[in-house]
Parts: structure tokens; C-alpha cells; sequence
């Protein structure tokens, strides 16, 4: 035991769902065993980061977006007609929502 290489025994516990997707993964590869399997992900392998707070910003807008056109239904529904502003008050809602999709759309990398 004294001339190991590796000689810190590392443990940790696994759900049997996460169990079944590191044996799937592992079937992917050419290693049968788990203490070289996870070695080589822990010290090789890679995490994403993605930063998300730009759709996080897009989706609030939106449903504010979708309240105005919520509000602008209930009184069309109420009075029984729409006017003409209604109307206005929708074209430059989906103005915002175009305006939106595109800065979004246009800020990825």
C-alpha cells in the first residue's frame, strides 16, 4: 500500500438514476472501470457555464408584455369594443416584442 500512486481514497454517493447515466456514459467509452472512468472526467473533463441572465431579463419583459395585452382584452371584452387605441396599445406591444427578440436574438454569441 505504500508505494501506490495514488494513495487519498476519494468517496461519494450516487441516486440510481445518476448511477444509470454514468454507466450509459461509461458505455460510451473504452473503460469498464469506475475509479478510471471518474478519474478521468474529474481531471479532464469540462462544465458549462452558461450565463443566462439576458433571457431571464427578455422573459419578464414579455410577461409584462403579455399583462398590457391581457388588460387590453378584459376591456375590449367588457365594453364590447375595441378602440382604436386598443388597437395602438397592441402594435406597440408587439413592437417591443420584435425589438426584444431581436436584441436577444443579436447578443448571443
Amino acid at each position: 500500500m505504500a508505494n501506490r500512486t495514488r494513495n487519498i481514497q476519494m468517496k461519494f454517493w450516487v441516486s440510481e438514476e445518476e448511477k444509470r447515466l454514468i454507466d450509459e456514459k461509461m458505455k460510451q467509452l473504452p473503460v469498464s472501470q469506475y475509479g478510471a472512468y471518474l478519474r478521468k472526467m474529474a481531471i479532464d473533463g469540462y462544465i458549462l457555464v452558461v450565463d443566462r441572465s439576458d433571457t431571464k431579463e427578455y422573459i419578464q419583459q414579455l410577461q409584462g408584455i403579455s399583462r398590457n395585452i391581457n388588460q387590453i382584452a378584459k376591456r375590449a371584452n367588457a365594453t364590447g369594443t375595441v378602440y382604436a387605441q386598443d388597437i395602438e396599445d397592441i402594435k406597440g406591444v408587439l413592437n417591443e416584442i420584435w425589438r426584444l427578440q431581436r436584441h436577444t436574438l443579436l447578443s448571443q454569441p
